[in-house]
């Protein structure tokens, strides 16, 4: 049976006119000047989270590929007090623009401590992840990525590949639940402050972008591909959260605070100051990831979102297009990025409950 489990309805009409009046952004991104992007990176031996290592979880830097042969860099976790029989396993990725050694790394460590073999990877791309150009993205390339990981975890030793679940923060959240639709390898999946790309890049925050405002962005998306081609590079957007001020909406202070500070700022992650490239929303803007979140079923959904994040909306539909079984799990006074890193707000033990009934 279907579970939504609030405490307040915490989404007001105040926030809903801020939204709408930057609703076009997003479908626009791509119209803005460029910026430099950051280079793929062999992969570093140091400890270079933004999260305290964990003295009771093993840390083990993995590669492998996906369906396409591009190179993915991977960090598994493994509980130290392991025994000698097989582990359920989660893989995780996310959010959209971050790196593994932020919000997708801590959460793998922790459910690591929890018991279960755990994988967080960079996507295609981006982090130290292989693909060129650097910092792009695509919903399919995305979507094949979790695919991969489970691939790879599901040839570990230490893993019983009938026992893999998979969770998706933010944008990565619709990948997952994407990914989980076609791949029935999967036994469970989690959705944390999740965004469907697909559907802000074409229709702007919540779906305000007009027909006319549409098709004067693919125009202008159009034409950037020429500038491109005839350079040979992609041009790419200003950096992203470099800056905000007073009169910056809430929803973007609170990007800024964590990928621009010490909080969360990783010098790998397209979303620190660094950048996406300008046609980076082409292969979005057609193709709705969330078309069939219904054939998950049999298999249980856990969508989790913050009372107060300007994002809830996403998880809403989703969980009202998704069939049974399902969870909407709305954290009281939370926004958006509490779940990237708040230990206070994440639902861990929830998630740990969740997996280890369904992985069972």
């Amino acid at each position: 049976m279907s579970k939504h489990i609030e405490r307040q309805d915490g989404f007001n009409s105040s926030r809903r006119g801020l939204m709408k009046a930057t609703g076009v952004a997003v479908a626009a991104m791509s119209l803005i000047p460029a910026a430099a992007a950051t280079q793929a990176l062999a992969q570093t031996t140091e400890w270079d989270k933004t999260f305290p290592k964990n003295d009771k979880v093993d840390h083990q830097k993995v590669s492998f590929k996906n369906r396409y042969g591009i190179t993915l860099a991977g960090d598994l976790y493994l509980p130290k007090d392991r025994g000698n029989g097989t582990l359920a396993a989660i893989v995780v990725s996310g959010p959209f623009g971050a790196v593994k050694e932020q919000s997708s790394g801590l959460y793998a460590q922790t459910m690591a401590e929890r018991g279960f073999a755990t994988l967080a990877f960079d996507p295609s791309y981006t982090g130290e992840s292989g693909g060129e150009p650097r910092n792009i993205a695509s919903p399919d390339i995305n979507t094949e990525d979790f695919s991969a990981a489970v691939d790879f975890i599901g040839l570990r030793p230490e893993v019983n590949r009938e026992r893999i679940g998979v969770i998706g923060v933010c944008g990565w959240g619709g990948m997952a639940l994407n990914a989980v639709a076609s791949d029935k390898r999967v036994k469970a999946v989690v959705a944390s402050t999740m965004y469907d790309m697909t559907r802000v890049m074409s229709k702007g925050y919540n779906d305000t972008v007009t027909l006319e405002q549409r098709t004067k962005t693919l125009e202008q998306l159009s034409r950037q591909r020429w500038v491109d081609a005839e350079k040979g590079t992609p041009a790419y957007q200003p950096a992203y959260n470099a800056e905000v001020n007073a009169d910056s909406p809430q929803f973007m202070i609170d990007y800024h605070d964590y990928y621009a500070t010490l909080r969360g700022y990783h010098k790998r992650a397209v979303n620190s100051r660094n950048a996406w490239s300008q046609t980076t929303p082409i292969s979005f803007m057609n193709m709705p990831i969330l078309t069939y979140i219904a054939e998950i079923s049999p298999r249980p959904v856990l969508l989790i979102h913050g009372e107060k994040a300007h994002s809830r909306y996403f998880s809403e539909t989703a969980f009202a297009a998704a069939a049974e079984p399902k969870e909407l799990m709305i954290i009281p006074d939370a926004n958006h990025t509490d779940l990237y890193d708040r230990m206070d707000k994440i639902p861990f033990d929830r998630m740990a409950e969740f997996f280890g009934q369904h992985l069972a």
